[in-house]
């Protein structure tokens, strides 16, 4: 539709998640009227995230050093890992202040039309960290979704091998202000096989 560079960066932008081609091209041309001090600013950004940024050795978080803080912290309980499929996630969690545990980051979920198996995860070095001593109980906070559902049964199956140790699975069900009427069959039948006790 536009000629040269400009179609180009409409067209990369276009590539990255969650941009679809109207907000490809808004970006694009927010960016030509843009001073070049921030265009620069942006450049650099770009530059060190793929120059700085590691991903953690123990748990597969991003990091700036080989350890992120979780891994780092050693405050954090180490008997309770939360799996979660990326790093987002880690980042989501972490904004409850609910939990004190330590990570672990799969890089994914199981999708075969995606030709994603579980050998592409980092599922063996999750069952690595499993067979350490220490370790009682694994949260699988996968998405609830057909992928993250698949992962968690797979990953379910493959922890019962261990057998101290307490496999659990985050709840999920009605989100707070929804209406009952717009919510979809999973997500009501799953409020409903995970409901509690009211105290009076």
């Amino acid at each position: 539709m536009y000629e040269g560079p400009v179609q180009d960066l409409i067209d990369e932008l276009g590539r990255l998640p969650g941009i679809g081609p109207k907000s490809a091209q808004r970006i694009a041309f927010h960016i030509l009227v843009t001073e070049a001090d921030d265009i620069t600013r942006l450049q650099n950004a770009l530059q060190r995230v793929k120059d700085d940024v590691r991903f953690c050795e123990v748990c597969g978080n991003v990091a700036a050093d080989t350890r992120c803080r979780i891994c780092a912290d050693p405050r954090r309980e180490e008997a309770v890992i939360c799996v979660v499929e990326e790093s987002k996630d880690v980042a989501a969690i972490e904004r409850t202040r609910e939990f004190r545990g330590r990570y672990h980051v799969l890089g994914g979920a199981i999708s075969p039309i995606d030709g994603i198996g579980p050998d592409q995860l980092r599922i063996a070095p999750l069952l690595t960290r499993i067979a350490e001593p220490g370790v009682r109980e694994v949260i699988l906070a996968t998405d609830p979704n057909l992928e993250g559902e698949a992962t968690a049964t797979y990953l379910t199956r493959l922890l019962r091998s261990f057998p101290d140790l307490s496999v659990t699975r985050l709840a999920s069900g009605l989100p707070v202000g929804g209406d009952l009427e717009y919510a979809d069959e999973v997500t009501l039948g799953r409020a409903f096989s995970g409901r509690r006790s009211v105290d009076a």
